[in-house]
Formats: C-alpha cells, sequence, structure tokens
C-alpha cells in the first residue's frame, strides 16, 4: 500500500519520520495562511498542517492523500492517541470530492433513524458506529476461538431448504428448475445440526444467518446472525458448561469483566410468578406478588368475585406521580389490561384508586408483605394468572426505566429451564410446540406429555441477560417412538410427517447418539455488548422497523418475466 501509516497510528516516537496518509477529511479549522485539517479514517484521527497553497478547495469528507512530516503538536490533545504530533503537509492530492452529506460524520447526531439507513454507507463512516461492527467482529473471532480450542468444528449448512409446519413464518423461494416447488430460508440450522450428531460429528458449531418472516421490534430484524452449536452424548448440564465458559472468555477480553459461574437458574413457572416474564431484567427488583389471599373478604369491588382470577402486584418505593402513573397505565392498556389501580403510603395516610379503600387489616398486610418503611407507590391489576403476569411484567420494566433503576454497565445473566412443552395456539386451535417438534420432555413428563399436554415439561433452556433472551436450546429427541408420540400430541397427521420430516426420521434409524445443543442470537449480544437501543446499530445493513431497507428500497418489485420463469402471478386486489 501507498500510505505508511494509518490515522491512529503516529506517536510522539515518530518525530522527524515521512509519512503518507490517507483518509477523509473530518474537520477544517483555518488560522491565517494555516489550516488545521482532522484526518479521518476507521483507526483514529491525525492533525494536519497545510498551508494555503496546498489545501485548495478540499471540503469536509473529501478523500485525500497526503505527504509529510511527523512533528511534536504544541498544544496536545490526551484525548486523541495521536494527540501529542501533527504532520506537517509537504503534498496534497485529492482523491475524491464530496458532495455535502444529509448529516456531520460525527458521534451523537440528531438525524432521524430513516435519514441514516438510507445513507448507510455514510453513517457507517462515524466513530461509534464503526467501533460497533469492529466490536463485532471481535466478538465473533472470540466465539470461533474459543469453540475450536474446545474441540468444536465449524461445518455450514444449507440456506435453500424445506418449509415445515412447525415454528414461525418462512420466508419463501420459488424454484425455477422445480416448477411449483419452493424453498424455505432456514430459520435456524436445527435439522441439520442434528444430522451432524447422527454422522459423527460431536461437536458442531457455525456463525449462520437465519430468516424468520415475523413482526420486527428493537431486538428482532427478518435476517439474523445465530451461533448455532450442537453436542453428542451430551446434556443440559454439558451445554450450559460450555456457554458459561464461553461468556466468561467472551466479557473477560471484551470488557474486561470476570463473570462468575455458575450463572443463576429459575424454572419458567418461577420466572412467570416472581417476574411476569420468561426473560427477566435481573438487575432490579420490583418481584410481582399475587395478593388474592389478601382480600379474600375485601369490600373492593375491583377484587370482589374475581373467581379464577389473579390479583397481580409491584411495589415502588417511592411516590409515582401522575404523569408517570398515565404512562403505566398506557403501558397496562398496551398488554390487554383495561384498568391499573394504585394505593399510595406517604408513612402516614394511603391515597389513590385504592388505597383510600383498603380496610386496616388490607394495610397492615400490605406493609408487611412488601415491607414497607418509607414512601411508596402499590401497582394493581387483575385478571387471568398469565395475563395478569404478562402485563405486570411489562408494567414492572417501564417502571424501572422511568425511575432510572436500570444500571446500563451492569450484566445479569439468567438460565430458565424446565420450559411448557406445549403452548395452546388460539389461531389454530391446538398445541404446539413451545420451542420445537424435536425437544426432548424432561424426566417428570416423559410418560404423560401426550395426555397432559397443559403440564407437559421441555429439557429445555434459555439464556436470558439484562431482559433479553439472548439464546436457548434443549435435549433432542433421539427415541423413535417418543418422536412419534410427539407428532401425534401435536396433531400432525402421517402425511404432513411424511412430506416435511419423512427424510429426517429416517435418518433416526441408523444409530442416533443422544445429543443437546443451544443457539445464540448474536445480534442481540453485540446490542448489550455495545449499550446500543436496537439492533439496527450494530447490522451493517437493517431493515426498517416495517422490513424496508430504505436505502436500496427493498423489497422491490420484480418484472413479470422475471415471475413467469418461476410460474407465480401476483393478485394486485
Amino acid at each position: 500500500m501507498k500510505r505508511t501509516h494509518t490515522c491512529g497510528e503516529l506517536t510522539i516516537k515518530n518525530l522527524k519520520q515521512k509519512v503518507v496518509l490517507q483518509g477523509w477529511v473530518a474537520k477544517i479549522r483555518k488560522l491565517g495562511t494555516i489550516n488545521f485539517v482532522d484526518l479521518r479514517d476507521r483507526y483514529g484521527i491525525t492533525q494536519l498542517v497545510i498551508k494555503n497553497e496546498l489545501v485548495a478547495n478540499i471540503k469536509s469528507e473529501y478523500v485525500i492523500e497526503i505527504e509529510g512530516l511527523v512533528i511534536e503538536r504544541k498544544s496536545k490533545n490526551k484525548d486523541l492517541a495521536t494527540g501529542e504530533i501533527e504532520i506537517e503537509v509537504t503534498n496534497l492530492q485529492v482523491i475524491n470530492a464530496s458532495k455535502l452529506t444529509p448529516f456531520e460524520i460525527k458521534d451523537q447526531i440528531t438525524s432521524s433513524e430513516e435519514t441514516r439507513l438510507q445513507h448507510r454507507y455514510l453513517d457507517l463512516r462515524r466513530p461509534e458506529m464503526q467501533q460497533k461492527l469492529i466490536l463485532r467482529s471481535q466478538i465473533n473471532h472470540i466465539i470461533r476461538s474459543f469453540f475450536v480450542e474446545n474441540n468444536f468444528i465449524e461445518i455450514e449448512t444449507p440456506i435453500f431448504g424445506k418449509s415445515t409446519p412447525e415454528g414461525a413464518r418462512d420466508f419463501l423461494v420459488p424454484s425455477r428448475l422445480n416448477k411449483n416447488k419452493f424453498y424455505a430460508l432456514p430459520q435456524s440450522p436445527q435439522l441439520y445440526k442434528q444430522l451432524f450428531m447422527i454422522s459423527g460429528f460431536d461437536r458442531y458449531f457455525q456463525i449462520v444467518k437465519c430468516f424468520r418472516d415475523e413482526d420486527l421490534r428493537i431486538d428482532r430484524q427478518p435476517e439474523f446472525t445465530q451461533l448455532d452449536m450442537e453436542m453428542s452424548f451430551a446434556d443440559q448440564e454439558d451445554v450450559i458448561s460450555i456457554f458459561e465458559k464461553l461468556f466468561q472468555k467472551l466479557f473477560k477480553q471484551v470488557k474486561n469483566i470476570d463473570l462468575k459461574v455458575p450463572f443463576r437458574r429459575m424454572t419458567w413457572e418461577q420466572a412467570i410468578d416472581l417476574y411476569g416474564i420468561d426473560k427477566p431484567d435481573l438487575r432490579f427488583g420490583l418481584e410481582i406478588k399475587t395478593l388474592n389471599s389478601i382480600f379474600e373478604k375485601t369490600s373492593i369491588p375491583l377484587f370482589k368475585d374475581i373467581k379464577n382470577k389473579s390479583i397481580r402486584a409491584i411495589c415502588v418505593n417511592d411516590l409515582l406521580n401522575k404523569k408517570s402513573l398515565e404512562a403505566l397505565t398506557e403501558e397496562a392498556k398496551q398488554n390487554g389490561i383495561n384498568i391499573l389501580s394504585f394505593a399510595k403510603f406517604d408513612t402516614k395516610d394511603w391515597t389513590g384508586s385504592i388505597g383510600s379503600k383498603l380496610s386496616t387489616s388490607e394495610k397492615e398486610a400490605l406493609l408487611k408483605l412488601f415491607a414497607i418503611k418509607g414512601n411508596a407507590t402499590i401497582l394493581f391489576v387483575v385478571d387471568e394468572f398469565y395475563k395478569a403476569s404478562q402485563a405486570m411484567g411489562a408494567i414492572r420494566n417501564k417502571t424501572a426505566n422511568i425511575l432510572n433503576l436500570v444500571d446500563a454497565n451492569k450484566f445479569e445473566f439468567l438460565w430458565v429451564v424446565d420450559f411448557p412443552l406445549f403452548e395452546y395456539s388460539e389461531e389454530e386451535k391446538r398445541f404446539v410446540a413451545k420451542h420445537h417438534p424435536f425437544t426432548m420432555p424432561n424426566s417428570e413428563s416423559i410418560d404423560t406429555f401426550d395426555k397432559d399436554k397443559q403440564n407437559a415439561k421441555a429439557n429445555a433452556y434459555d439464556i436470558v441477560l439484562n431482559g433479553f433472551e439472548i439464546g436457548g436450546g434443549s435435549q433432542r429427541i433421539t427415541n423413535p417412538e417418543i418422536q412419534e408420540r410427539m407428532f401425534n400430541t401435536l396433531e400432525l397427521d402421517k402425511s404432513t410427517i411424511e412430506t416435511n420430516f419423512g427424510w429426517f426420521m429416517e435418518a433416526y434409524k441408523y444409530g442416533a447418539p443422544y445429543h443437546s445443543g443451544c443457539a445464540l442470537g448474536l445480534d442481540r449480544l453485540y446490542m448489550l455488548l455495545t449499550n446500543s437501543d436496537n439492533i439496527r446499530e450494530v447490522i451493517a445493513f437493517p431493515k426498517n422497523s416495517s422490513g424496508i431497507d430504505p436505502m436500496s428500497n427493498a423489497p422491490g418489485e420484480v418484472t413479470k418475466a422475471q415471475l413467469d420463469e418461476v410460474n407465480i402471478s401476483i393478485n394486485k386486489k
């Protein structure tokens, strides 16, 4: 390369050296006949000293090449790695000019996300964005090194696969060579990695692209990056141990944090009971309580004759103001709860929609249950247990944000275990697999899972970090009889099973080791490790909340000729 150094490399040790630098003009400051120019590349910034006759008409974001001498800087900048030196420029060449950019190329800009995504190539010039992608690369390297060191083999799986009836909605790809047939983009390499175990590759991993046609949110994109792994002759404890060691190495090298293992664990039922959600944020308290026993003989209309409903509540050690209560009421409504009632206690009096109606015994019971010593606000919802829990879980998170209870520099890991094996689908009017139909029932449910679907438990586990599910896995079914019972329980007919899984089930007739695996959503992990607000910030070219790439306008229309080739017509109604 023609350049001798990067823009983040030169120090006082390089004084009097002749150098060639190339990069982008970040800033120009004129002082008489001298110009001070900040030259930027992904490695950093170096200050240039350029005389008027050389600077010509360069502007911000021009790409230039300079030759010059490293000299000591009179006014040193200790915030820059190169802050002790500057380059006395002897020759300057413009490599390419730049139009005025739609936003400044610097950190902490106020431009809308849509504008940034439309010009993502410019957004990625900003130092904070470059650092996020650099960290992403470093994390991937650490992950690969860790698994290779632990005797895992990285094997790629197909992108064009077969659509299956279980799981999220597939992205379909028409086949030109096979008329009226479709590939499906993989939601995960689940079936293929299990076949690797049958093939004798006892330790597999892969950093892989996956695709799910789901509604988007801050931690979800239609295409995402996943760390996938599987182990033969291994159970839940083996997988958990490997991942805890991985996180220890990762956090030490990336954040210089020594993680303590084993991570905390709780069952799915405990998570729902205490936090209303199966991916609880443990960086703050506000545990949820069930109060039915306190209000068994109440005169409060909202809590009377509730039959099969539950009174779920959290206590905040503060007196919430009207604005906060309105925001929390709106959060409750978005989660299907029309009434969020509250009681305030200011160490003397009880007020609020419920507070003034409480009996003496109810007041005493609440003070004891929540260990109230000072000012407090108790929030109540009433509904079927799981609906009330889910709503209060969302209210709990919203409350923590309002009161700034979340420490962004704290990392709280949690394994959630003993998930339900099934969940009821109102849309399909049947029980469907909570994870996938190849998940082994736990030892307590192995004999009854097909008879008692409501209470059947899975040998499955999720890893949660700061309120986000960053991964999950399970023990796989390797017994054909149990697998057949699972398919029957899911009400899949023989034709559907044979069409979608016959090729997979055939493999299990040739000797399969028992095996377990896990997959991490790496985009969510990058997001948390960079303190980003959403995963779009750690993906080079993401889609917006509508699933559109504002830069290229994908998805786009295609020609009739292209559609005819794959035998597809469009219904424009």
